[in-house]
C-alpha cells in the first residue's frame, strides 16, 4: 500500500522591509501554491498601507490568507491564528504538496509550527490594575517590575509593547511564578514537514530600505489612513509602530517631520528585535537575497 506523500510548509521569515513578500510570492508562483500570512497587523482591512499589505496586483498573482480579513475591533491572537491556520492547511494540503507561510510576527510563526504553551487565562482584575498603573506611572515602571520578577522573559520579549508587558506581569502576579516558567513545554508534533527560510541584509542596507519604505508609505497616503482610524487609536490593533507616532502628530504633540523620524527609528528598532527573535531559532536557514533555486 503506497504511503501518503509528505506535505511541506515553507516559512519565509525575517525583519520588516527585508523583502519577504516579494520572495514569498515568487516562490509560491514557482510552486503553484498559496500563501498564509503570519503578520499580526496585516489581518486588519482598514490599515493596508501602514501594515505593508500585499498590493492588489500581488494578491491577484498569488492567493493570500489572513490578509485584510478582520475589522480593527475584532480580537485576535496567536492561539486563534494557530487553530485557524492549521484548519486552513488541512484543506490546502489536499490540493498542494507545498504551502508558503510568510511573515514577521515571530509568535504567530511559533504557534503555527510548534504550538503555544499552556499559559494561565487572563486575570481581569490584575489586568485592570496594571492598565491603570500604565496610564499613571508609565511603561518604564512596569518594565522594571517585570525585569525583577522574570528577567528571563524580559530579556527576550518586546519590552516596548505595553500589552505584552502587562500580560507577562499579570501572569507573574496572579500565579506567583515567572511568565517564562509557562514556556517550557514540548513542541507539538505537526503532520507536515516544516522548512524555515530567513531573509536578512547587511544592517545599513536594511535600515536604508526601512527609511525609504516609510517615505513611500507616507507618499501612498499613510497619514490619511491614520486619520481615518484616529478615533479608534485606543484599540490594541493600532498599538503598533507607525500609527502611534502618526497619532501623536494628529494630536498636535509633535510635527510631521518629528513623527516621520520617530517612525524610522522605531521601525529600525523593531527590525532588530525581530532578528533577535528569529536568530534564536536554530531551524531557520539564513540567506541574503536568495534565488528560488537556492531554497528549493
Amino acid at each position: 500500500m503506497p504511503t501518503e506523500a509528505v506535505k511541506t510548509l515553507i516559512v519565509i521569515c525575517g525583519p520588516t522591509a527585508v523583502g519577504k513578500t516579494d520572495f514569498a510570492i515568487a516562490l509560491a508562483e514557482q510552486l503553484q501554491t498559496e500563501i498564509i500570512s503570519a503578520d499580526s497587523r496585516q489581518l486588519y482591512k482598514e490599515i493596508p498601507i501602514g501594515t505593508a499589505q500585499p498590493s492588489t496586483e500581488e494578491l491577484q498573482r498569488v492567493k493570500h490568507h489572513f490578509v485584510g480579513n478582520l475589522l480593527l475591533e475584532e480580537d485576535y491572537n496567536a492561539g486563534v491564528f494557530e487553530r485557524n491556520a492549521l484548519e486552513l492547511l488541512e484543506n490546502l494540503f489536499q490540493e498542494h504538496d507545498t504551502v508558503v507561510c510568510c511573515g514577521g510576527t515571530g509568535l504567530y510563526i511559533k504557534a503555527l509550527c510548534e504550538g503555544l504553551d499552556d499559559v494561565p487565562k487572563a486575570n481581569e482584575l490584575i489586568r485592570e490594575q496594571l492598565t491603570e498603573r500604565l496610564e499613571h506611572e508609565g511603561l518604564e515602571t512596569l518594565q522594571c517590575e517585570l525585569q525583577n520578577l522574570d528577567p528571563v522573559h524580559f530579556e527576550k520579549m518586546d519590552v516596548q509593547n505595553p500589552q505584552r508587558v502587562i500580560r507577562a506581569l499579570e501572569v507573574c502576579l496572579s500565579t506567583g511564578k515567572p511568565f517564562s516558567s509557562f514556556h517550557e513545554g514540548a513542541k507539538k508534533q505537526r503532520t507536515f514537514k516544516i522548512e524555515k527560510i530567513g531573509l536578512e541584509l547587511p544592517r545599513e542596507e536594511l535600515y536604508d530600505r526601512i527609511n525609504k519604505r516609510v517615505d513611500l508609505m507616507l507618499e501612498a497616503g499613510w497619514l490619511e489612513e491614520a486619520k481615518s482610524v484616529f478615533d479608534k487609536r485606543h484599540l490594541n490593533a493600532l498599538n503598533t509602530v507607525g500609527y502611534k507616532e502618526l497619532f501623536t502628530y494628529l494630536a498636535n504633540e509633535m510635527t510631521l517631520e518629528e513623527a516621520t523620524d520617530k517612525i524610522k527609528i522605531n521601525t529600525r528598532r523593531f527590525a532588530k528585535r525581530q532578528l533577535t527573535w528569529f536568530k534564536k531559532d536554530e531551524e531557520v536557514k539564513w540567506f541574503e537575497s536568495p534565488t528560488i533555486q537556492q531554497v528549493l
